[in-house]
C-alpha cells in the first residue's frame, strides 16, 4: 500500500508567542524533526500545509521523499481538507508538526494498524484520577480505564478519511473523532507522555531538556620558560607558560572542544587550525565567543560547563573566580552555569612532574 503523509504546519504559534515550528530546536525545526519522523516511519510521499510563517521557510526544502506544499485553511480541519483533496495513496498519516519529538516506531505502528484495520490513532491512555465537575459545583469521578488521551499521528484509510471531511454534517474536534462519527471503528496504537505538542513556552522548555545535548573535551600543552601562562583567559604569575599556537589556553580549549563534540562540529583543530596563520598567538576567549556564535548559526546554545585543570603548579584556587566570569561572558550564560576546578595528580604523570598543564571538559548544549 502506498502511504502518504500529511504534516501540518499553518498554524499561528500564538500560545507560544514565538514561530514555533520553524525556530531551530537543538539544530533541527520542529518541521524538519517531524518530517523525518514519518519519512523515517514508513511514508512514501509527503503533503505539507502552510501557513504565513512556514511559507517562506520551507521554499526550496528538499525532503527524501516527493512532497508537494498546500495552503492552510483558517483552521486545522480546512488545512487537512486541503491536503487530503490533493493527496494519493492508500494510506494518509496525518500529523501535527509541532509534535517533533514523535518516534519512527510509532509512525510505523500507527500505519500497521491503519493498513490491519482501517485506522491506527496515537493516544494515551489516563493515568490520573479525573474528575467531572457538575454546575452545581458537584464533581464526579470519571472511570479512567477507558479513557484515551489523543495525539497525532491518526493514520486511515485514504479515501475514508477523505469522504469523512468532504461531509459538513459531521463534528469534530479532530481527525479521530470525525473518522468515529461517520461510522468508523477506531483503532488505538498507544503512545507514550514523549509525544507532547509544542503549545505554551513551558513545552519549549521542556523540549529544551529532551533534546540538551552533551560533549566532552580535551587539551594539554607543554610549560616552557619564555610563554605567558593563561588559564580561562586569567594571566597568571609564574615562571612557565604554556606552549602553543596560540596563546595556549588548556582551560578554554577543552571548553571549545566540548563545545563542538556536542554540536558534532569536529574539534578545536578542524574549527581553527594551527596551519591557519591568522590564529597564531590569538586570545583562546576570542576563539570561545566565534565557537559560541558557529552554535547558534546551527541553532544551539550553550546551558552548562563544567571544567577541571590537572596543574601541579602554580596554585589556581585564587584566580578560578576571575575565569569563570571570563567563560560565562564569551559563552553568554550565568556564571552560576560555569565550574572550574583545579586539581594536582600528587606530583605523578606530566602534570606532576611540571612539564604541562591539562584541563578536561563537559559541555552541555540547548
Amino acid at each position: 500500500m502506498r502511504t502518504v503523509g500529511i504534516l501540518l504546519c499553518a498554524g499561528s504559534s500564538a500560545r507560544m508567542g514565538f514561530d514555533k515550528l520553524c525556530t531551530p530546536l537543538c539544530g533541527l525545526t520542529a518541521i524538519e524533526r517531524s518530517a523525518t519522523a514519518l519519512i523515517s516511519g514508513g511514508i512514501d510521499r509527503l503533503v505539507i500545509t502552510t501557513g504565513t510563517t512556514s511559507r517562506a521557510f520551507l521554499a526550496g526544502r528538499h525532503f527524501s521523499v516527493p512532497h508537494m506544499i498546500v495552503e492552510g485553511g483558517v483552521n486545522r480541519r480546512d488545512s487537512v481538507r486541503s491536503a487530503l483533496a490533493m493527496a494519493e495513496g492508500d494510506i494518509a498519516v496525518i500529523h501535527d508538526a509541532a509534535r517533533c519529538f514523535v518516534a519512527p516506531e510509532l509512525v510505523r505502528a500507527c500505519i500497521e494498524s491503519a493498513m490491519r484495520y482501517g485506522s491506527g490513532v496515537a493516544a494515551t491512555r489516563a493515568t490520573d484520577t479525573t474528575l467531572h465537575e457538575e454546575k452545581n459545583g458537584a464533581v464526579n469521578v470519571v472511570p479512567r480505564e477507558r479513557l484515551w488521551l489523543m495525539q497525532t499521528p491518526q493514520v486511515f484509510r485514504l479515501e475514508e478519511i477523505r469522504a469523512a471531511y468532504i461531509r459538513e454534517d459531521l463534528e469534530s474536534t479532530d481527525d479521530a473523532t470525525l473518522y468515529s462519527a461517520a461510522g468508523h471503528t477506531l483503532h488505538f496504537v498507544e503512545s507514550s507522555a514523549d509525544n507532547f505538542k509544542l503549545t505554551i513556552p513551558e513545552d519549549w522548555t521542556r523540549a529544551q531538556r529532551v533534546c540538551t545535548r552533551f560533549g566532552i573535551g580535551f587539551d594539554t600543552h607543554q610549560l616552557i620558560k619564555g610563554r605567558l601562562l593563561v588559564l580561562g583567559g586569567v594571566r597568571i604569575p609564574y615562571e612557565k607558560g604554556l606552549l602553543g599556537h596560540s596563546d595556549a589556553d588548556v582551560l578554554v580549549h577543552a571548553i571549545i572542544d566540548a563545545l563542538l563534540g556536542a554540536a558534532a562540529l569536529g574539534d578545536i583543530g578542524r574549527v581553527f587550525p594551527d596551519t591557519d596563520a591568522q590564529w597564531e598567538g590569538a586570545d583562546s576567549l576570542e576563539l570561545l565567543e566565534k565557537s559560541v556564535r558557529l552554535l547558534r548559526e546551527r541553532g544551539f546554545q550553550p546551558a552548562t560547563v563544567d571544567a577541571t585543570i590537572v596543574a601541579q603548579a602554580p596554585k589556581l584556587a585564587p584566580y578560578i573566580s576571575d575565569m569563570r566570569e571570563n567563560l560565562a561572558r564569551k559563552l553568554d550564560i550565568e556564571v552560576g552555569a560555569v565550574s572550574v576546578k583545579a586539581t594536582t595528580t600528587e606530583g605523578m604523570n606530566d602534570e606532576g612532574r611540571g612539564l604541562c598543564i591539562s584541563a578536561q571538559a563537559i559541555a552541555s548544549l540547548h
